[in-house]
C-alpha cells in the first residue's frame, strides 16, 4: 500500500474497508430493506428489468453514513419520445415515476429517523427538460429552454417551489436559475463558503465555481 498513490489507496480502502461493509445489506434491518425495495416495478421498453432504484438509495445512505461525500445514482429511461426505441410519456411516467416516488419517500423518511436530514442533500435532476407539447406519437422530446430539479435536506429551506414557467410551460416566467447557482447551492450545503474562500490551496476550479454565482437565495436565506 505504501507504494500506491493517494487515489489507488482510496480505491483499495473502498474495496477492503468501510466501503465493502456499506455494500453488505445482510447487516441492514430486513424490514427497512423491504421498505426500500422497488423491484416490483418493471422498467424498460423492449426488455424489462426490476427497478433497482430503492436498493441504490439504500446503498447511498449507507455510503454517506460511512463518510462518502458524494454519491451519484443513474436512473435511466426518461427519453420518452414514443419513437419505437422509447416509450411514450404516459407509459414512461407510470413506469419510472412510481419507483421514484416510492424510493425517494422512503429515503427521506429514513434520513429523518436517523437524524441525518440536514446532513445529506438529495439532488434530483436530469440534463434537459421535455417539450411542453406531446409529439404526434404521444411522446415528449428534448427541450433545453426549461428544466426542473428538486433539492431535499442538506440544511436548505424546504417546502417551497422556486421560480415559475410561462403558462405554456416552455420558458421561465421568472429569473432563470443557472447551473452555476445550482452548483453554488450544493457547495453551500457542503461547506461554510465564507471559510472555504479563505482556505489556502483550494483548487482554482472550486474557487471559480464559488465566484461565478451565489446560491439560490430562496433555499439558503
Amino acid at each position: 500500500m505504501a507504494g500506491l498513490d493517494r487515489f489507488e489507496q482510496q480505491a483499495f480502502e473502498l474495496i477492503l474497508g468501510e466501503g465493502r461493509r456499506a455494500f453488505d445489506l445482510s447487516t441492514e434491518d430486513p424490514d427497512l430493506v423491504a421498505r426500500y425495495d422497488t423491484g416490483h416495478y418493471q422498467t424498460g421498453f423492449k426488455k424489462f428489468r426490476p427497478s433497482a432504484l430503492g436498493k441504490q438509495l439504500l446503498l447511498a445512505r449507507r455510503l454517506c453514513e460511512r463518510g462518502c461525500g458524494f454519491v451519484t445514482i443513474q436512473n435511466p429511461g426518461w427519453d420518452m419520445h414514443a419513437d419505437g426505441n422509447n416509450p411514450g410519456i404516459m407509459t414512461g411516467m407510470e413506469m419510472l415515476g412510481r419507483p421514484v416516488d416510492h424510493a425517494v419517500s422512503v429515503f427521506l423518511d429514513d434520513l429523518a429517523e436517523r437524524g441525518l436530514a440536514n446532513d445529506v442533500l438529495l439532488v434530483i435532476t436530469g440534463d434537459f427538460g421535455r417539450t411542453p407539447r406531446m409529439n404526434k406519437a404521444g411522446g415528449r422530446d428534448h427541450w433545453p429552454q426549461l428544466s426542473t430539479l428538486a433539492f431535499a435536506g442538506g440544511g436548505l429551506r424546504m417546502g417551497q417551489v422556486v421560480g415559475r414557467s410561462t403558462a405554456k410551460g416552455d420558458a421561465p416566467a421568472t429569473t432563470p436559475i443557472s447551473l452555476d447557482q445550482v452548483l453554488a447551492t450544493v457547495m453551500h450545503s457542503l461547506f461554510d463558503l465564507s471559510q472555504l474562500r479563505l482556505q489556502p490551496g483550494v483548487p482554482r476550479e472550486i474557487s471559480r465555481a464559488l465566484e461565478a454565482a451565489a446560491p439560490i437565495s430562496e433555499l439558503v436565506g
